[in-house]
């Protein structure tokens, strides 16, 4: 037996303790700094996550970052105050870039290996990423409230000092407005915890569609010369076009516009130029000439969900859709979308679709594979926009999408022509095409959705995070 030396247990203590700091700065965080204001970056990193590098650049920047699905690396670099250019080099190392300013005023930051266009992924900034989903632009102050049968939405508002600004009766559902954020969120949880209440949910904003472009190229095809034939013994199909309000289309097209319902009060319009609504309108009947070769009885029943507004809202789509259901409509078109995933309008369209009443929605007209609503919804048809063949470069290509139909339309207005460009325009096209199939052949939805899926269906392989 050999006893220990005391400078033996004095260098394993120094080896213990030479591990223990190694230990503390392998695992020590990274840092990184993007001073937007003087246009510097600031970066430590060694064997950092790509996808999490890009997370903090959108964090910090603003911008819409976009990755080629499947495109993994290590990141590792260290600099102090480099300009953007420099710094993005330097963390991306071998792949490729491309920072493209857009006319809303957000950059787009596309990282790839192979090509621009397969950069699809959308990389969520940091407090998007918290609650494991992607946040759309919830309405300060509101919240979306479904009651169970028997609670009274009036004591409830008295209860919580809220105003009851919207309203859908036969859902039970309502719009409550507050006066503060604090009173908003004592609100929402006062809700959920009650056993008289369904769900909860904040009111998402919908952004206003861009209106058609006029154009001047030669070789256009002309306005939709349709004739409208007599209602069939089992009614006609009507198209519930949820949109911002339509104007008159001229001549014989009007007679195909029922009277419409307005949900968000008096619209505001330009009367020389179409506004979206009316751009759908006329979507949808020139996909209608198209399939019926010239008459139909299809009508369409504007539901204007904008108003004046610059935006609408999840609660406001949802009311619009309950409307034109109830006012006859046969099919839904919904040629817009957000992020804002709201349970009401999920449970609207799931309930519509029970009924053999087909939805199509826009998917989005961003390059990305991330889910749009209420495209995204169960139930719903979510509509791409295809170019030769293909789905068109600044289209959604989401693993929920599943037609892919031409997304330019050519509209008239007042004799001018007008560009429709977008999956709205496919959208519209798709539910003027559906319409349109199952007026000339009586058939079922079900027989319509078997007719869109052969010829304008999709296969999208979902993306590898």
């Amino acid at each position: 037996m050999t006893r220990n030396r005391p400078g033996g247990w004095a260098l394993l203590l120094l080896i213990i303790a030479m591990a223990w700091l190694g230990s503390q700065a392998a695992t020590a965080p990274n840092k990184f700094a993007w001073n937007v204001g003087q246009n510097r970056v600031t970066a430590d990193i060694e064997g950092g996550n790509l996808y999490g590098t890009l997370k903090q650049i959108a964090t910090a920047t603003g911008w819409r970052v976009y990755l080629e699905p499947g495109v993994t690396r290590q990141v590792s670099a260290k600099f102090t105050d480099l300009p953007p250019g420099d710094a993005l080099r330097l963390l991306l190392g071998d792949l490729n870039y491309a920072l493209v300013p857009d006319t809303n005023g957000t950059p787009r930051l596309f990282v790839f290996r192979t090509s621009r266009k397969n950069a699809t992924q959308l990389v969520e900034p940091a407090e998007h990423s918290r609650s494991g989903a992607r946040l759309g632009k919830a309405i300060p102050n509101q919240l979306i409230v479904r009651l169970k049968p028997g609670a009274k939405i009036e004591e409830w508002a008295r209860l919580l000092g809220a105003r009851v600004t919207g309203r859908i009766d036969s859902l039970n559902a309502y719009r409550l407005e507050f006066d503060s954020e604090e009173a908003t969120e004592a609100a929402r949880q006062q809700l959920a915890s009650s056993s008289d209440v369904e769900s909860v949910d904040n009111n998402y904003a919908i952004d206003r569609p861009p209106s058609a472009e006029p154009v001047s190229a030669q070789n256009l095809p002309p306005p939709p010369r349709l004739r409208l034939n007599p209602p069939p013994s089992d009614g006609r199909i009507i198209v519930g076009l949820i949109d911002t309000a339509v104007q008159p289309l001229g001549g014989n097209l009007d007679q195909f516009l029922l009277e419409a319902i307005s949900v968000a009060g008096p619209a505001s319009t330009d009367p020389n130029s179409p506004t979206h609504g009316t751009s759908m309108a006329g979507t949808v009947l020139r996909s209608l000439e198209e399939i019926t070769k010239g008459s139909t009885a299809v009508q369409i029943l504007p539901v204007d969900v904008y108003g004046a507004n610059p935006s609408t809202s999840t609660f406001d789509v949802a009311k619009g859709v309950v409307l034109a259901v109830n006012n006859g409509a046969r099919i839904i078109n919904l040629s817009l979308g957000s992020p804002g995933d709201d349970s009401l309008l999920r449970s609207v369209l799931q309930d519509v679709s029970k009924q053999n009443i087909p939805v199509f929605a826009a998917a989005g007209n961003e390059p990305v594979t991330t889910p749009v609503y209420p495209a995204a919804y169960p139930g719903v048809t979510a509509v791409t926009a295809v170019d030769h063949g293909q789905i068109a470069p600044y289209a959604n290509r989401g693993s929920f999408v599943s037609l892919g139909v031409p997304g330019m339309s050519v509209v008239y207005y007042q004799n001018q022509p007008y560009q429709v460009v977008g999956t709205s325009a496919a959208s519209a096209a798709a539910a003027g095409l559906a319409a349109g199939y199952m007026d000339a052949t009586r058939s079922t939805a079900a027989q319509m959705k078997s007719f869109m899926n052969k010829n304008f269906g999709v296969t999208i392989t979902p993306a590898a995070r």
